[in-house]
Formats: C-alpha cells, sequence, structure tokens
C-alpha cells in the first residue's frame, strides 16, 4: 500500500507568521492573509529584520548605481518605500481576522543623502485607534545616523470595506 502524504494548511495571524518568516521557521503549509514578504519589498531587496506588535523594522543594502536618482544619490522612492514597507508590516500585527488596512497619508522629511548604505527602517505605532493608526518610521543608515523621518496614517478597514485588499 502506498501512503500518501499531505501537507496541512495553516492560515496564521500576521504577527506569528512574520515571527516565524524572520526566525525560520515556517512550516510547509503555513500562511497568512497578507503577502508577505510583499512583491515589491521582493524585488527591491528588502530584507525583515524585525517585528513586534506594532513595530517592525526592515533593510536594504541601497546603491546609487541602483537605486540612484539623476544627482547620483539614493533615489529618495527608494527611502520612502523602505519606510512604507515597515509601516505596512507593523500595521499587520495590529489587525484582526476580516480586517484590512490601507495607508491614508505618508509624509517624509529628507535629512541626508546616502550613496552606498545598508539602511533601515523602523516603524512603531504612535497612536492606534479603532479605525486610524499613526505611525512614525525612522530611516537609519548603519552608523545609526537619521537619513529619514516618516510619518503615517493608516485606516483599517472592516466588513465589505477589507473585501478583496
Amino acid at each position: 500500500m502506498t501512503s500518501i502524504s499531505r501537507t496541512t494548511s495553516t492560515e496564521l495571524p500576521p504577527l506569528d507568521y512574520l515571527r516565524r518568516l524572520l526566525d525560520g521557521t515556517l512550516g510547509a503549509g503555513d500562511s497568512c492573509r497578507f503577502a508577505a514578504p510583499t512583491a515589491i519589498a521582493r524585488t527591491l531587496g528588502f530584507r525583515l529584520v524585525e517585528v513586534g506588535p506594532g513595530t517592525a523594522a526592515m533593510e536594504v543594502d541601497a546603491d546609487a548605481d541602483r537605486h540612484g536618482n539623476q544627482q547620483g544619490t539614493v533615489h529618495g522612492g527608494l527611502i520612502t518605500e523602505l519606510a512604507d514597507a515597515a509601516i505596512g508590516t507593523a500595521h499587520s500585527t495590529l489587525v484582526a481576522a476580516g480586517e484590512s488596512f490601507t495607508s491614508v497619508e505618508l509624509r517624509v522629511v529628507f535629512l541626508r543623502p546616502v550613496w552606498r548604505e545598508t539602511l533601515r527602517a523602523t516603524a512603531r505605532a504612535v497612536e492606534h485607534g479603532r479605525t486610524l493608526t499613526h505611525w512614525e518610521c525612522v530611516v537609519t543608515r548603519a552608523d545609526g545616523k537619521a537619513v529619514a523621518r516618516v510619518s503615517s496614517v493608516v485606516t483599517t478597514l472592516r466588513g465589505q470595506r477589507s473585501a478583496g485588499r
């Protein structure tokens, strides 16, 4: 008699999934309702390096030769996307089953240029309400100096508003 091996699929809460992703303990059938890492994060080479309730940190090896703007420094769009990815990842740890979310505001203040550097975006919830959450994210270079400060407002969607997101 031949035995058939079946993989059990387990949908994990986002925080559990992300923690397992980070520490390398995801099972073959483990899944999450949110894409992690996202397609854009994979495309740009972002790495999740920390995650907790209402917090996340992402890194990227930025290089003006690959991610440069017209002035020859790392494009602000890459820095902004890194921060947005950290904020979105952190927000996913706060949503309940049947909820989704979307950004409603993103403000970036650039502090210094970057040419070639490992950048880290660390996001944390400043004020978490039932519908709106205010975020702070600091993007730093390897020496700890801030490259950009980002604030964001994210809305949590429920019911029909969350369908398909």
